[in-house]
C-alpha cells in the first residue's frame, strides 16, 4: 500500500509507503550493553555535576549529597544558557540574530545506572513527572522564556551522550516552529468548529479503534493517523488541557501508569530501539494569553514518542515530506499483541 496522508493538526503531508516496509524484526537495531566505568550522574557523583536546582530527596539528606531520587541540575555544555537582561534581537541587513538567553537543564531520573524508564517503578516515574510540573511552574514565572521543552533521548542513535537515565529541559526566548504550527492549526479549527482539535481527534480514535494503542480511564496512547516514522506513538490526556503544568497528582499518577506500558511495548515489540520522547505543551501561560487568546481551550498537551527506527534521507529533507514505511494501523496492531 502507498497512500499520502495529511496530518490534522498541522496540515503537513505524510507518505505512508508499506511496500518498503519491514517488519519489526527487520530493523537493524544495535543493542550495546551498558558499560559503566564512571558515571557523574550515578549517587556519590553529586560533587561532578553543576549544583542542584531541584530535587525529590529521602528525609533528612542535604542538597547535593547522596540521598536523592530524581534530581535537575543544569546542563555543563548548554544548548542555551541564563544570563542578565533580555534577549536581544538584532537585525543585520536582511539578517536576525538573538543572544543564546534560555536554560537548558538535566533530569537525573534514578539514582540507579541500569534502570531504564520502561522498568522503573512507578512511584519513581511519579516522581519524574512531577519534577517536570515543578519545573514548568518555576521557569513559567521568568518572563524572559516563551517557551520550556521537555524531552528525552535514549540510546546512542536517540541523541543520548550519557547512558545514565536522564531527560532534559530546554527553555527557549522564541516559540519554536513546530509549536507554532500546532497552535495556528488549534486556533484554526477553534475558529471553525468552536472545539479543540485534540478533543476531536481523541474521540475519533477512540471510536475507530484502527490506530488504538492503549485506553486508560484519564489517556490514549495512538498511532497517529499520519505518523512521520514507523511506530510513532502519541499519549494525550482525555479531559481537554491546554498546559502539562496544571496536571493533578492523580492524573500524573494515571500518566505514569501508561508510559510505563507503552514505552515497554515499544521496548518488547522493536527490539530496544532508540527513542525519543516529547512533551507538547502551551507556552507560558501569562506570555501566551497575550499572544494567543483563549489558548487554553484551543491547545491540547500530549506526548510524541518516536523510536528511531529509520533515517532521514534526501527526500525528506528536500521536501519536508516524511515517508513512513509501516501503516500507523499495522503498528498499533503490533503494539497491542502483547
Amino acid at each position: 500500500m502507498t497512500e499520502l496522508r495529511k496530518d490534522p493538526i498541522i496540515n503537513n503531508w505524510v507518505i505512508i509507503s508499506t511496500e518498503r516496509g519491514r517488519r519489526p524484526s527487520d530493523y537493524k537495531i544495535k543493542t550495546e550493553g551498558k558499560k559503566k566505568d564512571s558515571c557523574v550522574f550515578c549517587e556519590g557523583n553529586e560533587g561532578e555535576t553543576p549544583p542542584e536546582i531541584f530535587a525529590f530527596r529521602k528525609k533528612g539528606t542535604r542538597e547535593n549529597s547522596p540521598g536523592w531520587r530524581v534530581r535537575v541540575v543544569n546542563n555543563k555544555y548548554p544548548a542555551l544558557k541564563m544570563e542578565e537582561g533580555e534577549a536581544a534581537l538584532e537585525k543585520a541587513g536582511m539578517f536576525w540574530k538573538m543572544n543564546g538567553l534560555g536554560t537548558h537543564e538535566v533530569i537525573i531520573e534514578t539514582p540507579y545506572y541500569y534502570k531504564d524508564f520502561d522498568n522503573l517503578s512507578i512511584g519513581n516515574i511519579v516522581l519524574i513527572l512531577k519534577t517536570y510540573r515543578q519545573r514548568y511552574l518555576d521557569l513559567s514565572r521568568d518572563k524572559r522564556i516563551k517557551y520550556i521543552l521537555i524531552f528525552k533521548n535514549y540510546g546512542i542513535d536517540g541523541g543520548a551522550s550519557l547512558e545514565h537515565p536522564h531527560s532534559q529541559l530546554i527553555g527557549t526566548p522564541i516559540v519554536p516552529q513546530r509549536i507554532k504550527e500546532e497552535l495556528k492549526r488549534a486556533k484554526e479549527y477553534f475558529e471553525l468548529k468552536g472545539r479543540c482539535i485534540f478533543c476531536d481527534y481523541i474521540k475519533r480514535e477512540i471510536k475507530s479503534k484502527d490506530r488504538l494503542i492503549k485506553e486508560t480511564e484519564k489517556y490514549v496512547a495512538i498511532s497517529p493517523f499520519a505518523a512521520r516514522f514507523p511506530f510513532e506513538t502519541w499519549i494525550l490526556p482525555k479531559c481537554h488541557n491546554a498546559r502539562y503544568e496544571e496536571i493533578s497528582d492523580n492524573n500524573i499518577l494515571s500518566l505514569a501508569g501508561i508510559m510505563k506500558e507503552t514505552l515497554f511495548k515499544i521496548k518488547k515489540k522493536l527490539n530496544n530501539p532508540p527513542y525519543n520522547f516529547i512533551i507538547h505543551t502551551a507556552p507560558p501561560k501569562e506570555f501566551s494569553t497575550r499572544e494567543w487568546p483563549d489558548l487554553d481551550k484551543k491547545y491540547h498537551w500530549h506526548i510524541e514518542i518516536i523510536p528511531r527506527l529509520s533515517k532521514i534521507a534526501g527526500f525528506e529533507w528536500g521536501t519536508g515530506f516524511y515517508i513512513n514505511t509501516t501503516s500507523p494501523e499495522e503498528a498499533a496492531g503490533i503494539l497491542n499483541s502483547i
